[in-house]
């Protein structure tokens, strides 16, 4: 965290922890309700997978209008009314006996979407330099969260039980409220909007970026995968008889090799600009992993290479979606390029729930492995449009403009600065929004501009 100062330092740390006690709560259940939800009145394979992606749909369907709301009326009021709504959520499906009310409290758990009103508040608090080491903080922690989860979820659900984990995910909302009171850094002057918050008015133009449509597609396609996957890989290791509470044994050391495994592909994706030819060799291993499940159902040993393999792809693949989205994004419109990409995240996971629910009942785990594998290879026909994106740099720059046409005088003389390659500037966020090739351009002339077309 070299050179973020203490406020910075705060905002990562305490929001890191709030989307990590969150992620956890929310994660625990996945590699064990479709094992304990057998248990459950109504039960059905189809039910426990809408039950699984239940928090998808709704977070799905908030997750912007939480991010507006959280414009109007505060971050932390909207984060802790985002918390205690999980809490709720968590509660209800700890007290249920059916499946119906596990699904209803999952669904509730989804309403508190706080996931962009989080990233706006680190926005808010972090100066536009030391931003991405912010933003870089947050979402390792929530992978690690998610690998956390794996590991205690079937440790856990043995002593506890299903309603004890609902009940501890409330405990862990509770504590994320304490975070946001009592650590987390209050906003003093809020980033502009164009970075951190979806604008409806800019959804359909996004949606008609091929480029950023392949991201949003691919990014449906990976939590419907690895929700469906979830949905029937508890069994299959059930069946090989590996109790439950051992589970753990094998997740540990496969998302251990899977996180080693990941880092050549990063590095080599950096390099040379191989990002596009990475991406798309990585949903091939993808495609082997699901094959291997399919072919190797009998073999511990099989399903444990599959894994490594399913989890070195995914997580490459988890971690560069929202680095692709910001390089493909248009200046001042990453904001609303993100949101698509968070809703269709939230969505593909509630479609995988149904989908792994509905291939288990009607096929087995044959189907799921089968639909899974086939939607993957979709995807990577899908991306045989996929460009390497530019190795370009972005700046949001304080512009203290007076009207509509000094914002579009000032663009036309950054415009015409070396290295610049996309240039906006927004009336209403006061703010300069530029694309740049770090190697041409000078942030000194930038900064002069600025000063001189307002002064």
């Amino acid at each position: 965290m070299s050179g973020l100062n203490s406020i910075e330092k705060r905002a990562a740390i305490s929001l890191a922890l709030v989307f990590s006690l969150r992620m956890l709560g929310l994660f625990m259940i996945m590699p064990v309700f479709a094992i304990y939800g057998q248990e459950l009145k109504g039960y059905s394979p189809i039910w426990v997978g809408i039950a699984i992606g239940a928090y998808g749909l709704t977070q799905a369907l908030l997750q912007i209008p939480m991010g507006m709301l959280s414009d109007r009326y505060g971050r932390k009021p909207i984060i802790i009314i985002g918390l205690l709504i999980f809490c709720v959520g968590s509660i209800v499906a700890g007290l249920s006996d059916s499946v119906y009310g596990v699904t209803l409290g999952r669904a509730i758990q989804g309403m508190g979407a706080i996931a962009s009103t989080v990233l706006a508040l680190a926005a808010d608090v972090t100066r536009d330099e030391q931003r991405p080491k912010v933003m870089a903080t947050i979402g390792m922690c929530i992978g690690l969260s998610f690998a956390i989860s794996l590991i205690v979820g079937p440790i856990l659900v043995a002593s506890v039980g299903l309603s004890g984990l609902f009940n501890l995910t409330a405990v862990l909302a509770l504590l994320g409220i304490l975070v946001v009171l009592f650590i987390a850094p209050n906003v003093v002057s809020k980033a502009p909007k164009g970075d951190t918050r979806a604008a409806p008015e800019l959804i359909g133009a996004m949606l008609k970026d091929p480029q950023l449509r392949r991201l949003d597609v691919g990014i449906f396609v990976l939590h419907l995968v690895i929700t469906s996957v979830f949905v029937v890989l508890p069994l299959m290791l059930l069946k090989l008889d590996f109790a439950t509470p051992d589970h753990w044994q094998l997740y540990f050391p496969t998302l251990l090799l899977s996180f080693i495994l990941m880092v050549p592909l990063i590095i080599i994706g950096a390099k040379n600009q191989n990002m596009r030819q990475i991406y798309r060799l990585s949903l091939l291993l993808l495609a082997v992993s699901l094959t291997m499940m399919y072919f190797l159902q009998d073999s511990l040993i099989g399903i444990f290479i599959a894994v490594v393999i399913f989890f070195s792809a995914f997580n490459y693949l988890e971690a560069s979606l929202p680095s692709l989205i910001a390089k493909f994004a248009p200046a001042g419109k990453k904001g609303t390029a993100m949101g698509i990409y968070s809703s269709s995240q939230f969505f593909g996971a509630f479609c995988g729930g149904i989908l792994g629910g509905a291939c288990y009942q009607w096929f087995g785990l044959s189907g799921v492995f089968l639909t899974s594998t086939t939607l993957v290879l979709l995807w990577w026909l899908y991306t045989s449009g996929m460009v390497n994106p530019e190795v370009l740099k972005t700046y949001t720059l304080d512009a203290n403009v007076s009207d509509q046409k000094s914002a579009e005088t000032m663009a036309e003389h950054l415009m015409s600065l070396s290295g610049v390659t996309e240039a906006i500037v927004i009336y209403d966020d006061k703010a300069a929004y530029l694309k740049v090739d770090a190697k041409l351009f000078d942030l000194s002339n930038a900064r002069a501009v600025l000063l001189s077309t307002t002064s």
